[in-house]
């Protein structure tokens, strides 16, 4: 019998009563280092119980290796951390997460696939999930609540109703936990919407809500859909994401603490999302595609409990009070904020052209039309094509169905424009200085949709290019990775003419290491690593200005930091700073 089970009026932990105070705490989205603090302040705050998604692109990443559970993504030792801490957990292994993260947490060997109907019960989909679940599931068996660990529900799926409503696949999900041996509960979750919770649930598995506000109306439509289910909110909204370009979207605390009171005094069980949202490092946020393509920032601090750094926000001390009037709460005091560096300057002396080095970083693929990132090979990052153009003189370069997501261009080395697909850009005019000139596009994948249908969306230059009609052949297409800018052969800048995009590097001392923010004033638009640890894309179109550097990628002494720059500036310095600027309010 599993440990949590159900009635129509809420839940049974071990035959006992038990309201599921839950807040939303993404593993992968926090240093490993700091997992311990960010546990122990949702106890302080309350929370008998965390949820996390798990990132199956992430965790395998190739369909024939092994599953990788080390570093950021050592779930294990994370679930022990929680037990450790006296929390629950509930599991959110997808296969689809979506979470504002790469692809939706869908490998991109899998979403490249034309031919793969995603998250249906097309054997091909199917029979991945399962190959993934043979890897996953054994390693999470002596943390599942059945074996004495934490875990005691695991998802189906994830807001199905809002995508499909293929009830084949759902009972495909749901009998492959099963088989496997998790004996735990199962829950769905989907949008108070009744189609949406028609077509997302299934029988004999309890159905949740996803929602922000108007908690009245949500219950209900909970209760009118499955009056024998405990009343349950697996999404409580609480903040939201940012695009660039956009505002940071924060919520009023006090609003959002009165929702969570009325949610509480219903009788409901709450998962708080987020209480603490962390960082998309290195590249690995996603992105939406309505009408036109947006990505999300390097931040993921969603205005939530505690803030992008681990810190107390306004919400964490109102949502304390509001659950201490439903539940104990721990007689200790709240936390304080963390230690912050002083503030740094650090002058970035020394540097090296990108694009000369591209043929070093990694071997090119001689093709005759240019070929997608995904036929490189190339998950994310950015990818370098190159050939030569015919003729000199006025002309226009015409990039058939677009690029993915965003290229610059270079004529014999210097920058002629622009082309991004969130203005749906394919055409470009050009001044060519002789016959023979080299055409260089670089293209950075800004993100993987993580929702709807466009997910799987290729990147890199998406069809043939033109001059002047006449399409341009004899490509070299290198796929360019900067996860680590260590064999970047610098040398010192001496007030040479900058060439762009190039990396900057520069050093620093620290005392003790603690949480600092990396501030660019000047800067224009590239990736920042710290100690080869990448911190992820800065971009002044803001809204964010600042990254998030936590306190475990610093060590006493000497510290690195490497700048790679798209764009041209006259910037030689940056700063740590202790207080996070993440751009003008946008208050709901």
């Amino acid at each position: 019998m599993p440990a949590l089970t159900t009635t129509s009026d809420g839940f049974l932990l071990h035959g006992e009563p038990f309201r599921i105070i839950s807040g939303a705490l993404h593993y992968f989205r926090v240093h490993p280092g700091l997992w311990s603090d960010r546990l122990r302040k949702a106890r302080l705050m309350g929370l008998n119980t965390v949820e996390t998604y798990i990132p199956w692109n992430h965790h395998q990443p190739d369909p024939e290796g092994p599953l990788v559970l080390d570093g950021f993504l050592d779930l294990p030792r994370f679930l022990r951390l929680a037990r450790d801490e006296g929390l629950r957990v509930l599991l959110r292994p997808g296969p689809f997460i979506c979470a504002e993260w790469d692809g939706g947490g869908l490998p991109d060997w899998l979403t490249s696939d034309p031919d793969i109907r995603l998250r249906s019960s097309d054997p091909r989909f199917t029979g991945a999930v399962d190959r993934y679940l043979d890897l996953l599931l054994p390693a999470l068996a002596p943390h599942m609540a059945t074996a004495g660990g934490p875990v005691v529900a695991v998802q189906v799926e994830n807001e199905y109703g809002a995508y499909g409503d293929d009830s084949a696949y759902l009972k495909h999900l749901a009998d492959a936990f099963r088989s496997r041996g998790v004996e735990e509960l199962l829950f769905t979750c989907d949008q108070g919407d009744p189609v949406h919770l028609a077509h997302g649930s299934l029988p004999g598995v309890l159905t949740a809500g996803t929602f922000g506000s108007r908690v009245e109306q949500s219950l209900a439509r909970l209760r009118e859909h499955r009056p024998e289910d405990p009343l349950f909110c697996a999404e409580f909204w609480i903040g939201w994401f940012d695009h660039w370009g956009g505002p940071h979207h924060v919520r009023d605390a006090a609003g959002a603490a009165a929702d969570l009171d009325r949610l509480l005094s219903a009788g409901a069980s709450v998962n708080i999302y987020m209480f603490h949202g962390g960082t998309n490092f290195g590249f690995t946020n996603g992105a939406n595609h309505k009408h036109a393509y947006t990505p999300t920032v390097t931040s993921y601090d969603y205005d939530a409990a505690l803030t992008e750094c681990g810190d107390p926000g306004p919400k964490y001390h109102a949502f304390r009070e509001v659950i201490a009037r439903h539940a104990a709460v721990p007689d200790e005091p709240a936390p304080a904020p963390s230690p912050k560096l002083p503030r740094t300057t650090v002058e970035l002396s020394s540097r090296s052209a990108l694009l000369p080095l591209a043929g070093s970083l990694t071997p090119a693929v001689r093709t005759d039309a240019p070929v997608t990132m995904d036929e490189l090979g190339q998950r994310t990052g950015y990818a370098l094509y190159r050939t030569t153009l015919p003729a000199g003189g006025d002309g226009v370069l015409h990039f058939a169905r677009g690029v993915g997501d965003r290229a610059q261009v270079f004529v014999d080395g210097a920058p002629v424009g622009v082309l991004e697909s969130e203005r749906h850009d394919e055409s470009l005019p050009v001044r060519v200085p002789r016959p023979g000139a080299t055409l260089e596009v670089l293209v950075e994948n800004m993100g993987g949709v993580n929702y709807g249908p466009r997910i799987g969306a290729p990147k890199g230059l998406l069809g043939p290019v033109s001059l002047n009609g006449t399409d341009l052949t004899g490509w070299d297409c290198s796929p360019l990775p900067p996860d680590d800018p260590g064999t970047v052969p610098f040398v010192p800048a001496d007030g040479a003419p900058v060439i762009v995009p190039a990396f900057h590097h520069g050093t620093f001392d620290v005392g003790t290491p603690a949480d600092t923010f990396l501030c660019l004033p000047g800067w224009s638009k590239g990736q920042a690593w710290i100690n080869g640890f990448h911190l992820g894309r800065y971009w002044n179109r803001g809204p964010q200005r600042t990254l998030y550097v936590p306190a475990p990628v610093l060590r006493p002494g000497s510290n690195e930091l490497v700048l790679l720059e798209l764009h041209g500036t006259t910037a030689t310095r940056a700063l740590l700073t202790d207080t996070p600027d993440l751009g003008p309010e946008n208050t709901w």
